[in-house]
C-alpha cells in the first residue's frame, strides 16, 4: 500500500494570499503547501482519493494521477470538498459513476451543495454515486473502518484503510481525542494526523495532541498534516520524535 500526499496545508495554504509565509522559510520547497488531500493506493494499482481539496486539479497534475477508483470525504468544509468539479474528467471513460463515501451529515450537505455531481443535470451524467459509510464495507480493493471525530462544533470522519496486510489511518480536522478514535486507529501501520500548529486551537489538533494520539494508538509511523504558516518544515522536523515525519505536498510513503 502507498500513500501519496497531494496537499499538506491548512485552509488558506502556505503561503497565504499576499505571499504571507509566516514563520515558514520560503526557500524550503516543502513549506509550499496546498490544501489537504491524499491518495491511498494498493498493490493492484487501485486508488482511493480522500477529500476533493480546493487545489485538486493542480495536485493531480503535479503527481501525474489521471484516475481514481473511489472518493471519500472527511467532511464538507470548503478546503476539503470545493475541488469536487475536478472529478468530472475521471468520469469520461467510465461506464458508471465513481463510488463516493462519506458520513451521513456530510452526504446530506454535499448533495445540497453539489446536486449535479450526484444526480446529473441537463443531460450530463451523474459523476459520483454517493453512499453513507454505514452502507459500504469494501471499496476499490480496500476494506475500511471509520469514526466520527469532534471538530470544534461539528464532526469530521476519520478513516482506517486496509489492504495488502497493511493499515493506514487518515485523521484530519479534529479537536479532541476520543476513546472511539483510539479503538478505531489502534495499531495502525501509518497514521496521517491533523497538526495545525504548536499552540492549542479550538477546532484542530496541535502538535502535542497529534503526538498524543500517535502514542495512544501505538502507530508504527506518523505523518503530520494540515500545517499552517507557523509550522516551518525544518524547525518542526527537528522537534518531533523518531517515527514521526512532517508531511509535505507530493510526499510518497510505501507501507
Amino acid at each position: 500500500m502507498k500513500l501519496i500526499m497531494l496537499g499538506s496545508g491548512t485552509s488558506t495554504g502556505v503561503p497565504r494570499v499576499g505571499n504571507d509565509w509566516g514563520e515558514c522559510d520560503p526557500l524550503e520547497p516543502k513549506n509550499r503547501r496546498t490544501r489537504v488531500s491524499i491518495i491511498v493506493e494498493n498493490s493492484s494499482g487501485q486508488r482511493i482519493l480522500v477529500d476533493t481539496s480546493t487545489d485538486l486539479r493542480a495536485q493531480l497534475l503535479a503527481t501525474g494521477i489521471g484516475k481514481v477508483d473511489a472518493v471519500f470525504w472527511t467532511h464538507d468544509h470548503a478546503d476539503h470538498c470545493h475541488g469536487i468539479d475536478d472529478l468530472r474528467v475521471m468520469r469520461y471513460d467510465r461506464s458508471n459513476p465513481l463510488p463516493g463515501i462519506a458520513g451521513r451529515v456530510t452526504c446530506e450537505r454535499l448533495r445540497r451543495r453539489f446536486d449535479y455531481v450526484f444526480a446529473g443535470q441537463f443531460g450530463y451524467p451523474t459523476i459520483v454515486d454517493l453512499k453513507e459509510t454505514s452502507e459500504v464495507q469494501l471499496v476499490a480493493g480496500f476494506s475500511f473502518d471509520n469514526v466520527e471525530m469532534p471538530h470544534g462544533p461539528v464532526k469530521s470522519t476519520g478513516f482506517r484503510f486496509e489492504a495488502d496486510g497493511k493499515s493506514l489511518v487518515y485523521a484530519t480536522d479534529f479537536s479532541e481525542i476520543t476513546q472511539a478514535m483510539i479503538k478505531c486507529f489502534k495499531g495502525c501501520d501509518l497514521l496521517v494526523v491533523d497538526c495545525l500548529r504548536e499552540r492549542p486551537h479550538p477546532t484542530h489538533a496541535h502538535l502535542d495532541m497529534a503526538l498524543e494520539l500517535a502514542s495512544k494508538v501505538k502507530a508504527r509511523s506518523t505523518i503530520l498534516t494540515h500545517l499552517d504558516k507557523s509550522m516551518d518544515y525544518g524547525t518542526i522536523s527537528a522537534k518531533v520524535p523518531q517515527g514521526v515525519s512532517v508531511g509535505f505536498d507530493g510526499m510518497e510513503v510505501r507501507l
